[in-house]
């Protein structure tokens, strides 16, 4: 009969620690939480204390029922749940649930589920850190009521199924201002100079770029400025003025933590960062692996550290010099600080066992798993090696008073990048054959003349979102330091607002939908300090403050309600609705002959006929905004793609196939008779070419 009780959150891990243990021990699995605030309320008492009202998560009282009967039989128990904040919550929600406060409970934490990491942790049991428990209630209350309050009065201004929430609405906002600025960057011209040099010997021409004159870096705005410029440099010589030889190191990157598996995942395997999470989870859990069992893979998934263990350091250590050689290993490492705390139990994300290499496991995974246990592989086995070592060459070439500049490279030594190249890396563009000496006169094949235009910012990704997300630490000197949520919060975060349908998702680009815009607008108006980055931010740093034990949880809570109150009772107030659904169009139902109405629906706006039930008639809607098609002069539409991301195009397609994203003006361009567009406070060309601006004429504001 076993004596000792340990209980985990996940079924799956279950199989894979029991091995590990002798029969004196019962390992049994809690399915996550087993309390939570009822779904039916608030569930805390704004009157007395902010307290929490608890109860069993509906499904989970057979699960609680079997765990009671394990307990009685055991002399110890041990919670073993995730290490993080979270799981810390979910061992103190176990202690109450099954009344162990007279029991001999400990708390036991691992990194990896290998069986060294498990007999170790049984070696160091320890109390329930209620600093960390206090940390998730007061995330925990403070979400439910941002979403219990908030969500309600969209609903009833807007339409049900809406949410808000602290994180989410945050990013919503973010993505919101980023399309604003896309919408309103007006793009100014500007040209380049290249001057292509032979060189004996060399296959390809050198290419410098035009640096200025006399040392002073210069823009180059116009096709006439460049050409006078041409017309000048062709009267000179071409001299090399100064060659400055160097060497730089590029270092190899961190191990990954949860918010930069995510990035790479993105950019590099396309994963959105639900899938990362989830195939993450199954590595960590354990696979079962031919000859081995059920094995834990990978470290725990939800990190913000980057810390590596003496054993996985040295173990590193070993591999890369009997695999790559010893001018290959990095050595021993000092841990990274970056100005806060991070708990002992925490690392950054590797393999259990970097012996334990993709190849070997390829039988053993799926192809998914296989790509993300190969991405974290590589990027730990590049973390624990050499930096690259680069010759670099900077020259000057003088054309009379005139400069043009040359920065070439070459690879000494690859280091790292032997097993790891980053997303973005570029290939040196100018790589020197021959060298050339201060004084040399060079013969110039071609001056190349390009012009260019200014480009706004991109559009967000998920994995550039989770960055913004991650940096946006206000006030904060590190950068790594999190500002706006948790990586683990990411996630779950993103998958909400696509699937509230407030941002669609187009080739990897984020992209607000109208319904997005109409919930952002609300509740900037309605809460800003909910959707205020500083504010969110600073709140971040007061958590922060509790699970460090120097703020009181309840004090938090209690100083962010009655401001949440008093707005909600004055957004009930003042706020209109959002008038979506029974517009009159001047349509006309083609079956009963009534005028259509305007409904809104998952997709955004169709024609519906007020006689339904009777009549059932449907058809798209189509928004006229009284400008005529340059093409074909039939109307101009509001549109929407699948996605529901907005553009204009004419109400005749597909035969006329005018289409643009900006809402066009009816006004010709002066210049080259293409229309203007809207473009934040300006009328800009639609003809990239053409160039023309304006401001918007008084009438139209």
């Amino acid at each position: 009969m076993a004596k000792y009780l340990v209980i985990v959150e996940s079924p799956a891990k279950v199989k894979t620690i029991r091995k590990f243990l002798g029969t004196n021990y019962e390992v049994a699995a809690s399915n996550g939480h087993v309390r939570d605030l009822p779904k039916s309320q608030l569930g805390i008492d704004v009157e007395i204390g902010y307290e929490p009202k608890y109860i069993t998560i509906r499904g989970k009282g057979d699960i609680l029922a079997n765990l009671r009967k394990e307990v009685k039989k055991a002399e110890k128990i041990y919670l073993a749940t995730d290490p993080d904040r979270e799981g810390e919550a979910i061992s103190w929600h176990l202690l109450k649930a099954l009344k162990l406060e007279d029991k001999k409970v400990y708390r036991i934490t691992f990194n990896e589920i290998t069986k060294n990491a498990v007999k170790e942790s049984l070696k160091n049991a320890r109390e329930i850190d209620m600093n960390l428990v206090d940390a998730q209630q007061t995330r925990r209350v403070l979400d439910r009521m941002v979403g219990y309050r908030i969500s309600p009065l969209l609903w009833a201004k807007v339409k049900r199924g809406l949410s808000a929430g602290r994180v989410q609405s945050v990013a919503l906002r973010i993505i919101c201002d980023r399309e604003d600025e896309i919408n309103s960057f007006i793009p100014e011209e500007y040209w380049t100079l290249d001057a292509l040099f032979d060189l004996p010997g060399a296959k390809k021409p050198l290419t410098a770029k035009y640096y200025g004159k006399k040392n002073q870096k210069a823009v180059l705005s116009s096709k006439e400025e460049v050409e006078a410029l041409i017309s000048e440099i062709k009267k000179e010589t071409f001299q090399v003025g100064e060659v400055k030889k160097g060497e730089r190191n590029k270092k190899p990157p961190l191990p990954f933590t949860t918010s930069t598996l995510q990035q790479e995942a993105s950019k590099v395997l396309n994963f959105s960062t639900q899938k990362t999470m989830r195939i993450a989870q199954q590595l960590y859990e354990g696979i079962e692996i031919k000859g081995n069992g059920t094995v834990g893979i990978i470290t725990y998934l939800r990190t913000d550290s980057t810390r590596v263990s003496e054993e996985a350091e040295s173990g590193a250590e070993e591999y890369i010099i009997r695999n790559y050689g010893k001018e290959y290993a990095a050595g021993k490492s000092e841990a990274v600080k970056n100005g806060k705390k991070i708990q002992d139990a925490h690392e950054a994300i590797r393999p259990t066992d970097i012996g334990r290499t993709p190849i070997e496991l390829k039988e053993s995974l799926s192809r998914d798993q296989l790509r993300l246990y190969q991405l974290i592989w590589k990027r730990f086995a590049a973390s624990r090696m050499q930096a690259a070592k680069y010759e670099t060459t900077s020259i000057k070439i003088n054309a009379g008073e005139h400069c043009f500049t040359v920065s070439a490279s070459r690879l000494l030594f690859d280091g790292f990048m032997s097993v790891y190249t980053q997303e973005g890396d570029k290939e040196e563009e100018n790589t020197l054959v021959k060298s050339v000496e201060t004084g040399e006169r060079l013969t110039c094949r071609d001056l190349e003349e390009k012009q260019h235009f200014t480009q706004p910012a991109p559009h967000y990704t998920e994995a550039s979102l989770v960055h913004a997300l991650e940096e946006l630490g206000i006030g904060r000197k590190d950068l790594e330091e999190l500002g706006i949520g948790r990586p683990s919060t990411y996630a779950p975060t993103i998958t909400t607002i696509l699937a509230r349908r407030y941002v669609a998702k187009e080739n990897k680009n984020l992209y607000v939908t109208e319904l997005g815009e109409v919930v952002n607008n609300m509740m900037k108006d309605a809460f800003p300090s909910i959707v205020d980055v500083n504010f969110t931010a600073n709140m971040e740093a007061l958590l922060d403050g509790v699970e460090e034990g120097n703020v009181n949880w309840k004090t938090v809570v209690s100083n962010f309600y009655p401001d949440l109150d008093e707005a909600v009772r004055v957004a009930e107030k003042e706020l209109k609705e959002v008038d979506i659904a029974d517009e009159v169009s001047d349509e006309v139902c083609e079956v009963c002959g009534r005028q259509m109405v305007i409904k809104y629906g998952p997709h955004g706006r169709f024609l519906a006929c007020p006689g339904f039930p009777e009549c059932r008639n449907t058809k798209p809607y189509l928004e006229k905004i009284g400008v005529a098609c340059p093409k074909c002069g039939k109307d101009i539409v509001l549109k929407k793609t699948k996605k529901g991301r907005k553009y204009y195009g004419c109400v005749d397609n597909p035969e006329c196939d005018f289409m643009v994203w900006q809402k066009p003006s009816g006004n010709k361009c002066p210049e080259c008779g293409s229309m203007l567009l809207y473009k934040g406070n300006k009328l800009a060309c639609m003809n990239e070419n053409c160039g023309y601006v304006t401001q918007i004429p008084e009438l139209d504001k």
